[in-house]
């Protein structure tokens, strides 16, 4: 199967050249286009890629958005298949893209992606296809564009919203669950991603705010005030081993901040409702 690799870069000259080279190794190899879309570096990370053998398209900072930026990468793709990946998201190993491409063969899969965490947050032991009725259920949980796949035609169809400061990836999924598409979720699929421990607390609040503005654009969440945000704190582990180690870790905080300004200060109702919007 013909793939287009679309990587979405900001100064990530200390991890790109691992990720394409990591590319290179791989068992469909010569069946891949690397498209390196490159906002503004100043580190030299299009010259590495360049030298890595990818195509870079370079754009303004001023006008990257993450959907945006991954729409510029996929223009002109003739491959059934595009696949998103961080720069500073190396593949495993070299059969990594060949899993990834697999679950394509059935035509009702819209997308596939990898992590291992489970909907309920238990560890994701093993694939999980996901439709509409899991997707209701777990509306947070579902396809990322870090390291994942989706099919052309799709795309094509349908592009990423270039409005959105962030789940640009779950709202497109959200979209063609609701035509009877699914999602596949497989820890075999999943990069070696950062999980952003190294971001500071206003990096850390304003990826949790651009999360959750993003999740309040297409989603009909529930008003959060005040009452909820002190319960969530007192209440939720967040991957931390114990209440008390939760409530006093200023990454969480900051999450949890994030989260109440994103619920609180996003516009509601999406004018890309899968009510509004065709396939």
């Amino acid at each position: 199967m013909q793939v287009r690799i679309v990587i979405r870069a900001k100064d990530e000259a200390a991890k790109i050249g691992e990720t394409l080279a990591r590319l290179g190794a791989q068992t469909l190899a010569d069946r891949a286009e690397v498209v390196v879309v490159d906002s503004g570096s100043r580190d030299g990370t299009a010259d590495i890629a360049r030298a890595a053998g990818a195509r870079v398209i370079e754009i303004p900072a001023a006008s990257f958005s993450y959907g945006g930026a991954l729409n510029t990468g996929c223009e002109g793709a003739d491959t059934p298949v595009l696949v998103a990946l961080s720069a500073h998201a190396p593949p495993p190993d070299e059969r990594w893209l060949e899993r990834l491409v697999q679950p394509f063969e059935d035509e009702r899969v819209a997308c596939a992606c990898g992590y291992s965490v489970a909907p309920d947050g238990s560890p994701l032991e093993g694939r999980l296809v996901q439709d509409l009725a899991l997707a209701r259920a777990h509306p947070y949980w579902g396809f990322s564009n870090s390291a994942g796949a989706f099919r052309t035609e799709l795309w094509r169809a349908r592009p990423f919203r270039d409005d959105m400061p962030g789940t640009e990836d779950k709202e497109w999924a959200w979209h063609w669950l609701h035509q009877g598409r699914l999602v596949v979720v497989d820890p075999s699929f999943a990069a070696e991603h950062s999980d952003h421990r190294e971001d500071g607390p206003r990096a850390a609040y304003e990826r949790s705010r651009n999360v959750w503005r993003g999740f309040s654009m297409y989603l009909d969440l529930d008003p959060y005030g005040v009452r909820d945000l002190a319960r969530d704190w007192w209440t939720e582990l967040d991957g931390y081993p114990s209440h008390v180690r939760a409530r006093l870790g200023w990454r969480r905080a900051a999450k949890l901040l994030g989260r109440f300004s994103g619920r609180r200060g996003a516009p509601r109702g999406a004018p890309t409702s899968p009510a509004s919007t065709g396939s």
